[in-house]
């Protein structure tokens, strides 16, 4: 995996543009605690990406636990501290957009302070993702993701609008 994704130093993923190539979204569940719905997973980035109108680029979301998280996050970010999600770009021009890493111990912890089921959770989580997957950094982007996050999440996630923790 790459390091966790900022802002790539082109910008971000050709958005606004007819996509290029479809994407391809592959859920690997590397967890037993709960059962997750790949197809909804997979969902969210399809509507997402046709609502942008981004580029293409295969993805894999993986579904992990806390240490998972927390390993990924020290070796890559320098914080030793388990995280909700994590995304790693893929290589430039190999079709590969990259990975998206969810804790599902975050997400249920997540859910319940936020006042939503696990499964609304993973969709937020897996937009949140895959909007740093194209190029997002509410770090340091003066609050341009959050807008996006928003507007995507009233517009593609299965169960309606959600609240504004982006």
């Amino acid at each position: 995996m790459a390091a966790p994704t900022s802002r790539r130093a082109s910008g971000k993923v050709a958005v606004g543009q007819a996509p290029e190539a479809a994407t391809a979204v592959v859920v690997l569940d590397r967890q037993r605690k709960r059962r997750v719905s790949a197809t909804r997973l997979r969902g969210v980035i399809e509507r997402a990406s046709a609502a942008l109108h981004a580029r293409g680029g295969d993805v894999v979301v993986l579904l992990g636990r806390d240490p998972l998280l927390r390993r990924l996050n020290r070796s890559y970010r320098g914080k030793d501290a388990a995280t909700d999600v994590l995304a790693f770009e893929g290589g430039k021009n190999s079709g590969v957009l990259g990975d998206i890493v969810i804790s599902i111990d975050a997400a249920e912890r997540n859910a319940g302070n936020e006042g939503h089921s696990l499964a609304d959770e993973l969709e937020v989580l897996v937009l949140h993702g895959w909007l740093h997957l194209i190029g997002y950094d509410h770090e340091s982007d003066r609050g341009a993701m959050t807008r996006i996050e928003r507007r995507l999440r009233r517009k593609v996630l299965a169960a309606g609008p959600r609240g504004a923790r982006a």
